[in-house]
C-alpha cells in the first residue's frame, strides 16, 4: 500500500483526487494539504510514500515546498502535478528534485502509474512534459524568455505576476524586500520590460500563468 499526501490549494481538485485515488486498492491517501505550509508541515508528520504535490500555489509555491521538503529529507518522493506544461517549469521542478511532473489532465490510471513508479525510485512524466523535456535535449534554441532567469528570479517573477507584494515575497523567500527589489529589476533587465503589468503579460503568453 503507497501512502499518499495530496496537496492542492483548490478544494473540489484536491477533493476529487484524493476521491479517485481513494478508489485504488494499492494506494492510502493519509492526508491533504491546501498550501504550501501545511504540506510541509503533514509531510514531516505523516511521512508519506509519495507527496502529490500541485505546483502553482499561494504562500509557498511547488518548487519552494519542494526545496524545504528534500532539506529535511533528500528521500523524499515527489510527483509534482500542474496544468503548466511550459518551460521552464518542469525543469525547474526537477532540477530542484521531483521525481516526476504530470498534468492536472493526466487520466487516473496514468496518475496512479506515476505514483507507483517514484515510489519505486524511478521518473514519471506525462507525454506532454516528456515532449517539452525532448525538445530542449535536442535543440539549442531556446523558445521562452524566461529561460534566461535563474531559479530564484523565476520564482520571485511567478510570486509578482500571482500578485504577491514585495514584502509577502520576502517573507515567504527569508530575504530582505530590498533584496526582493533586486530580483524585480533583475528580471525587468533580463525580459526587457519595465512593469509588473508585462510581466503578468509575458507570462501569459509563454504559457507560465493562466488568463
Amino acid at each position: 500500500m503507497i501512502r499518499v499526501l495530496v496537496v492542492d490549494d483548490h478544494d473540489l481538485v484536491r477533493m476529487g483526487i484524493v476521491r479517485m485515488l481513494s478508489d485504488s486498492p494499492d494506494i492510502d491517501v493519509i492526508g491533504e494539504a491546501a498550501d504550501g505550509e501545511t504540506a510541509i508541515i503533514k509531510t514531516k508528520q505523516l511521512k508519506p510514500d509519495v507527496v502529490l504535490l500541485d505546483v502553482n500555489m499561494p504562500t509557498i509555491d511547488g518548487l519552494e515546498v519542494t526545496k524545504r521538503l528534500l532539506q529535511t529529507d533528500k528521500n523524499t518522493k515527489i510527483l509534482a502535478v500542474s496544468s503548466l506544461v511550459q518551460q521552464p517549469y518542469p525543469s525547474m521542478l526537477i532540477k530542484a528534485g521531483v521525481s516526476g511532473y504530470i498534468t492536472k489532465g493526466t487520466p487516473l490510471d496514468e496518475m496512479i502509474k506515476g505514483i507507483k513508479k517514484v515510489h519505486q525510485g524511478g521518473r514519471y512524466f506525462s507525454a506532454d512534459v516528456a515532449e517539452q523535456l525532448a525538445d530542449i535535449l535536442f535543440t539549442d534554441n531556446s523558445e521562452s524568455p524566461f529561460d534566461a532567469l535563474s531559479e530564484r528570479e523565476m520564482q520571485v517573477a511567478m510570486m509578482v505576476v500571482n500578485c504577491k507584494s514585495p514584502q509577502q515575497i520576502a517573507d515567504q523567500l527569508f530575504v530582505s524586500v530590498k533584496t526582493v527589489n533586486t530580483y524585480r529589476y533583475r528580471i525587468f533587465e533580463k525580459l526587457n520590460i519595465d512593469s509588473d503589468v508585462k510581466l503578468t503579460h509575458l507570462a501569459m503568453r509563454h504559457g507560465l500563468i493562466q488568463p
